[in-house]
Order: C-alpha cells, then structure tokens, then sequence
C-alpha cells in the first residue's frame, strides 16, 4: 500500500472535490494495470474529543509490490506530482507498507 497522507496544518488547504473528480481519476488512470484499488478518507475528528485533526485525507494505493508501483508511478511521477497544488498547498507524507493482517 502507498499511503498518501495530508497532514492537517495552520492555514492548510484541501480541495476534497478537485481531489476525489480529477486527480484520483488521473493517478488511477496513469497507473492502470499495476493499481488494484484506491481508498480515500477524510478526517472527521481526533479520538481526544477537542484536540487537533491530525490528518485531512489519507489515501491508499493498493499494489502487488514495491517494484509494481515504481514501475508504473516512475514515468507518470512528474504529471502526478505536478496536479498536487491544484487541490492543495499541504506537502503530502508519502509511505510504502505491507499489510500483514
């Protein structure tokens, strides 16, 4: 999975509908044959009723491997990368993890 989460920031913006019409689409298609599902959340609240959002959306990108997502994400990179400030000006945290259960 290549979590793409947007960490909640002072003076943070975040087109949710840009986001979930036009820039998944575009990832999804871009990475088509090696993507085997998407999941986007949004964030509601903290579990400490009160305290600060920590995250503003989390995305999933299902993959068979590491290697499968490099292969297809390398020569899309540039294009994808270049529609972030179209829906936000939040640097987006990036992780690659194996799901175990």
């Amino acid at each position: 999975t290549v979590n793409v989460i947007y960490p909640a920031k002072e003076g943070g913006t975040f087109d949710l509908d840009y986001y979930l019409t036009k820039h998944i689409p575009l990832v999804s298609e871009r990475l088509r044959g090696a993507l085997r599902g998407v999941t986007v959340e949004q964030g509601l609240a903290n579990a400490v009723p009160g305290a600060a959002l920590p995250f503003v959306v989390l995305c999933g990108l299902k993959f068979d491997s590491v290697a499968a997502f490099q292969a297809a994400f390398g020569p899309h990179a540039a294009e994808i990368q270049a529609d972030i400030p179209k829906y936000t000006n939040i640097a987006p945290v990036i992780q690659l993890s194996e799901v175990k259960l």
